[in-house]
């Protein structure tokens, strides 16, 4: 077992966000198992690093090649202390446009995936009585984002069942985090990356050319610096208690306010109705008004993407 360093396991290592928590994992004397579907295309070490980096095939959605990834990496190093489920990529067009296929191969990698591999590596962690999982979700798992419905329900579910695993796995010193992922300079939004559902719906038409034209400008201009991702990771490891969710980014910073936010107003704003629907309380007399509110108070959040020039986050 390596003394006094960690040992992680990263999905989707091969560039972008996995590459930078690969290179920031090494940089802090920590082990790395470096996983991806083609692991040719992991970095490779360097000079002094060989020992400390195994690259590995892993393909989320093939269980029998996550089993023997994790049966890999225990056997190499003895211990697996941090799993990062980063494996994963966008799907964008309105939902009408988007087949049941596409959708299922969504779910498939970017949410069943990241529990095929968990659960996995979980009895090792359980035994140990110790652990830590990261899961890299997006701030359209927060507030959901026009265009883009289907990724976003992938990535409210990751958040949730992240935050609902964290207070389940406590009791046995695992710990857990949902990343929440503003727009890293990735190559996320490259035409060979994200997929974009073909328009078939002339409603949809003006407005999916749109969203697809600032998502292709936006690239590779986003804010998020993956590499400084990865050395923010490495902190929260660690840290005895981490947060269950974690804004990476100063526009998941501020998606997370404007989300609270809106939770708020939403309740305070519905209050009197929601009150209603308890046994023994009042029947409703007037219908409540949404004073003028937007439709959706996750526009709100997609709105100020807009102005910030960003896409949508990873």
């Amino acid at each position: 077992m390596p003394a006094h360093h960690k040992v992680w396991f990263i999905t989707g290592a091969a560039r972008g966000i996995g590459a930078g928590i690969v290179r920031a994992a090494l940089d802090a004397g920590d082990f790395v198992v470096a996983t991806a579907r083609n692991p040719d295309a992991i970095p490779l070490p360097r000079p002094g690093e060989a020992d400390r980096l195994l690259s590995l095939a892993l393909d989320v959605t093939r269980p029998d090649t996550v089993e023997a990834a994790v049966a890999a990496a225990i056997e190499r190093f003895g211990v697996i202390d941090v799993l990062v489920n980063n494996a994963g990529y966008g799907l964008f067009g309105a939902f009408e446009e988007l087949s049941p296929e596409a959708i299922r191969t969504q779910f498939d990698t970017n949410l069943f995936g990241a529990l095929c591999v968990t659960r996995a590596v979980l009895p090792h962690m359980r035994e140990r009585r110790s652990g830590y999982i990261l899961s890299i979700a997006s701030t359209v798992g927060v507030a959901g984002a026009d265009m883009a419905s289907i990724y976003a329900a992938t990535k409210f579910a990751m958040v949730g069942w992240s935050e609902s695993m964290s207070l389940e796995l406590a009791r046995f010193g695992i710990r857990a985090t949902a990343v929440i992922a503003g727009g890293f300079r990735t190559d996320f939004l490259d035409p060979g990356s994200a997929v974009h559902a073909v328009s078939t719906i002339p409603d949809y038409a003006e407005v999916g050319a749109a969203n697809r034209a600032r998502r292709d400008a936006a690239s590779h201009r986003q804010d998020g610096d993956p590499d400084a991702l990865g050395r923010a990771l490495v902190v929260l490891a660690a840290l005895d208690e981490p947060p269950a969710r974690f804004p990476a980014g100063s526009f998941a910073v501020g998606a997370l306010e404007r989300a609270a936010k809106e939770m708020g107003r939403s309740a305070s704003d519905w209050r009197a109705l929601a009150e209603t629907t308890d046994f023994g309380a009042s029947e409703p007399l007037v219908a409540a008004s949404r004073h003028g509110r937007n439709d959706s108070g996750a526009s709100d959040i997609a709105q100020e993407a807009g102005k910030a020039g960003q896409p949508l986050p990873d």
